[in-house]
């Protein structure tokens, strides 16, 4: 901000950094990743934690680290 200028809502918008907020949204990419990671939706659900952690970061990457709101 210091260097540009400009405000922190113009940064964020030009980052791409907004918040997703809509919820259509974050289930389309939360579909997404859980039909592309089958096998560790399985091990999830047969008891590995770690699994969903992985889950979480394919979440992540396709929403490229935009925070999500959460209700």
């Amino acid at each position: 901000m210091w260097e540009s200028k400009g405000s922190a809502k113009d940064i964020v918008e030009k980052r791409g950094l907004k918040q997703i907020s809509d919820a259509g949204a974050i289930e389309k990419v939360v579909d997404e990743v859980l039909v592309a990671n089958a096998k560790q939706v399985a091990d999830y659900k047969a008891g590995k934690e770690k699994a969903f952690n992985s889950l979480v970061g394919q979440v992540m990457k396709a929403t490229k680290g935009r925070p999500i709101r959460r209700r």
